[in-house]
């Protein structure tokens, strides 16, 4: 059979996105703004977007930022901490400007220290949640320092989500950028309300892409990339046409001077070609007809959001992709930068 030389999809949206604030937003909101036609926005700044009217003040910023002409519509998300409270997650719902929250465990990843040491303590937080249908996203591991950094979602499922769900079976749940073989069995057999988001480069990296040959900084992310068999179990996921998992990039700039450190940030900027990379691996799995579900139908339906009604159209190329994002701040690496994809996006989101 001939490859096709043109793909066009319905629009797509990314439910799980970072787009920093300051300079960096608007240096790289039109990466994300020319290929998804909405996005789940996290909201670990600093100070964190933890309270409605934070989340209206960021979403102006985004919405600024946009490239004009370009239809893109920002879905706000609220930093849960401990001190969250119930009645301004109503009012933000109500209004149409809060869309879910997000779940940090405390520690585990960029900005994430004003997050969460004990779930109970939310547990009247979390009866408004399902009451009201608004979805916890959770970035899943557990922090302890005894529990090695390759189990530490596995650990999770059993310490805390499992606990989680059984206390509030009927809140809404997003495990996002899952990593594990463990995460993709637990989703497969819970019921509607329990879904995941699968990066782009989680479909692509594992831990071999990160440590051999010397440590690779822009391969660096958490949850850091698993053994090679829960990759695998990923991209079976995601080509499975099975409605609980859909695409989320967890796309999250750092300077090169910054992952190229003593100390590295952890996160991999995929926006410029997300649909390029997640396009590469359906193909290499021969499952290039279920990537329009994953990327453009399954998350509207689990948020109960119309889909978009648009176009975008990807076309073969052999041109490679740009190493950085210039930004005014300095460069940001691009993930695939310097390889050849076999796609290339055309024009913008429609």
């Amino acid at each position: 059979m001939t490859a096709p030389q043109r793909l066009t999809l319905r629009t797509p949206d990314d439910w799980h996105l970072h787009l920093r604030d300051g300079a960096m937003l608007e240096a790289v909101a039109r990466a994300t703004s020319a290929q998804f036609r909405r996005a789940i926005v996290m909201p670990n700044l600093v100070p964190p977007v933890r309270r409605s009217e934070d989340a209206a003040r960021y979403r102006d910023a985004i919405l600024a930022a946009v490239p004009p002409g370009q239809a893109f519509e920002p879905l706000m998300t609220l930093y849960l901490t401990e001190t969250t409270e119930a009645e301004d997650l109503r009012k933000g719902w109500a209004a149409g400007l809060v869309t879910a929250v997000k779940l940090y465990p405390a520690g585990a990843t960029t900005n994430s220290d004003a997050g969460v040491r004990d779930l109970k303590v939310l547990d009247a937080v979390f009866e408004t949640m399902a009451e009201l249908g608004m979805p916890l996203l959770i970035h899943g591991e557990v922090v302890d320092p005894e529990i090695d950094i390759f189990d530490r979602e596995a650990v999770f499922i059993e310490r805390e989500l499992k606990p989680l769900r059984q206390r509030h079976p009927g809140l809404k749940v997003v495990f996002e950028h899952i990593t594990t073989a463990e995460a993709v069995a637990y989703v497969e057999s819970e019921g509607p309300n329990l879904a995941a988001t699968l990066t782009a480069h989680h479909l692509r990296l594992n831990r071999n892409d990160l440590l051999v040959g010397g440590m690779r900084p822009h391969h660096f992310c958490l949850p850091v990339a698993k053994r090679e068999a829960h990759r695998l179990a990923l991209r079976r996921a995601a080509t499975s046409g099975n409605p609980k998992f859909f695409l989320g990039t967890d796309s999250a700039p750092h300077l090169v001077s910054d992952k190229e450190s003593a100390c590295g940030c952890a996160g991999i900027f995929s926006a410029p070609v997300a649909m390029e990379s997640y396009a590469t691996t359906f193909e290499e799995d021969g499952a290039l007809d279920k990537l329009e579900a994953f990327a453009s139908e399954f998350g509207p339906r689990f948020y109960g959001l119309p889909l978009n009604e648009g176009t975008i159209t990807l076309e073969r190329t052999e041109d490679p992709v740009p190493v950085n994002w210039a930004t005014p701040l300095g460069d940001v690496r691009i993930y695939h930068g310097g390889e050849v994809l076999p796609w290339r996006l055309v024009g913008d989101a429609r």
